[in-house]
């Protein structure tokens, strides 16, 4: 599902907000015929995938927040970053990408120049309007107030060499969410992409896992039970988890 105005939708009339993204979702799930899902969002998507756990509990039976982070309450990435991340530029220009990617997503964007490369050949070129409705949607938009009244089971995953979302946004998700994980990934805020088949099992993992979700009795209890020891990768990094 991607948003009004960005890729092949059409653009909206008029701005909007998460919960009209949230809305269109549970609209989608009715449409196809589903009485529950899973619900996953990365990066900014993640704050559009807490609005649909919060508005529609019922319909998301367990959540996966990828890079993401409670809203205009994080803590945010540095001035330069967020400059560079201030219009669609990246998404016209290649050779602009080519020359900021590794300031924006970290991680093995920083040493290995074919990822790069790869990335900007898959881009397609953004709608200026389309991404600024976009930026607006988040605009004043946090999760915080309720963070603590999510019941799904949730799977908090984040980069620990991510410039643009820093990893102290998933402590934050995960210590306020009663019944959340975190797994800090040794990688950036592309994770997803630069780790595909290890970030596929940890989430296949946690989907499948029916096993009784104990609701911690306290913040510092849930905070500390969530980061556990680290996990050689194949790759010779290191997952937190």
């Amino acid at each position: 599902m991607t948003c009004p105005g960005v890729g092949a939708s059409p653009r909206p009339l008029l701005p909007y907000r998460p919960s009209t993204l949230a809305r269109l979702a549970a609209g989608l799930v009715a449409e196809l015929g589903y009485a529950e899902v899973d619900a996953a969002g990365v990066s900014w998507g993640g704050g559009i995938a807490q609005q649909f756990a919060h508005q529609y509990p019922k319909l998301c039976r367990r959540l996966v927040l990828a890079a993401t982070s409670p809203g205009f309450t994080m803590v945010p990435a540095s001035p330069a970053v967020l400059w560079k991340m201030a219009t669609p530029r990246r998404y016209t220009d290649k050779l602009y990408m080519n020359r900021i990617a590794a300031d924006i997503y970290g991680g093995a964007f920083r040493y290995d120049p074919s990822l790069i490369a790869r990335h900007v050949a898959a881009m397609h070129g953004g709608r200026n309007l389309g991404y600024l409705y976009q930026l607006l949607a988040m605009t004043g938009w946090t999760s915080l107030p309720w963070l603590w009244s999510l019941p799904q089971p949730t799977l908090v995953l984040m980069g620990s060499d991510d410039p643009l979302v820093p990893p102290i946004n998933g402590h934050i998700l995960a210590g306020l969410i009663p019944n959340a994980e975190l797994r800090m990934i040794d990688d950036g805020h592309l994770f997803m992409v630069t780790r595909p088949a290890e970030t596929a099992a940890l989430i296949e993992a946690f989907l499948v896992d029916e096993r009784p979700q104990p609701e911690p009795s306290s913040l510092l209890s849930r905070t500390a039970g969530r980061v556990r020891g680290p996990i050689p990768t194949s790759e010779g990094g290191r997952h937190q988890s």
